[in-house]
């Protein structure tokens, strides 16, 4: 089953399970973004922890 497209989450990681597949978004009403760090300071501080490999 193919979920639609959620249009204010885009998303380029094409090796995720909630990836649109035929756009540049997430199928997700919501993700979690969570940070590696005590204080995130820049992008590669943080990740979307709602990944999940389409494996």
């Amino acid at each position: 089953m193919m979920m639609n497209q959620n249009n204010n989450i885009g998303c380029t990681v094409t090796e995720c399970k909630h990836h649109a597949q035929n756009s540049n978004y997430c199928t997700l009403n919501k993700i979690e973004v969570t940070k590696h760090t005590n204080q995130a300071n820049c992008a590669e501080c943080t990740d979307c922890s709602s990944f999940e490999c389409k494996c």
